[in-house]
């Protein structure tokens, strides 16, 4: 069998990209983001990208890369953030923006692993989230059909692997990185660390390797906090 291990994230992405494509990206604000990997799609130029992420990076880091060499034309997002960049290409025009409920982005990006085109939700019903879409009652209530999510790569961060692409994600930075594994055509994982098979209680596995094609060891692990809170101290 072929081995999911690469060399390096440039190699792990060799051969899988192209200009308009969709790419899912992990990561929750700046957790499980796949830090390494972004950079790499950044130097290989391909452009009009088409990038489902709950949100993209914050000023400097992240899907912010990306948005400043102008890579994307659109994004599939819940929330523009803090992200100034985001919203300057959104309000002057250059960047398109499908904005989701961060509830109905998930779904749709389970739906899309799952093999199932469309669902209803209550969520959006009576708002511009439901314009143009069909709207039926269920029991007296009344229900906004959203569509799957796919991609033509998923880009994801992850904790360990194994060599055969099983997956454990660390807290929150599991977040939408389970469901997007699932969704991408072909999927590449970062890893903190690569273990040797039959580490992992099979219970304990969050991603199983029939959903993962290739892994590589990350390069960058920074894991920056996007805005830092703590306790003042008291007076002496």
């Amino acid at each position: 069998m072929t081995s999911k291990i690469y060399d390096s994230p440039a190699a792990a992405l060799e051969g899988v990209l192209f200009d308009g494509m969709t790419i899912m990206s992990g990561g929750f604000g700046l957790s499980g983001n796949p830090e390494s990997l972004i950079p790499e799609i950044r130097k290989a130029g391909v452009k009009s990208l088409t990038v489902v992420s709950n949100n993209a990076g914050a000023d400097g880091f992240g899907l912010w890369m990306l948005l400043e060499s102008r890579q994307v034309k659109k994004m599939i997002s819940s929330y523009v953030g803090e992200n100034k960049l985001f919203e300057s290409q959104y309000l002057s025009g250059e960047l398109e923006l499908e904005l989701n409920p961060q509830g109905t982005l998930a779904e749709r990006i389970r739906a899309g692993g799952a093999g199932i085109p469309a669902f209803y939700t209550k969520t959006g019903v009576g708002t511009v989230v439901a314009e143009g879409k069909p709207v039926e009652s269920f029991e007296g209530e009344d229900y906004v059909r959203e569509t799957w999510l796919r991609a033509d790569l998923a880009i994801i961060k992850a904790w360990r692997a194994d060599p055969e692409g099983n997956l454990m994600f660390r807290k929150t930075a599991r977040n939408f990185n389970p469901n997007m594994a699932t969704a991408g055509r072909i999927t590449v994982v970062e890893v903190e660390e690569i273990v040797p098979e039959g580490t992992f209680d099979p219970d304990c596995i969050h991603t199983p390797g029939i959903y993962v094609d290739r892994v590589v060891l990350s390069t960058i692990n920074e894991k920056r906090i996007e805005k830092k809170t703590v306790r003042e101290r008291e007076a002496a």
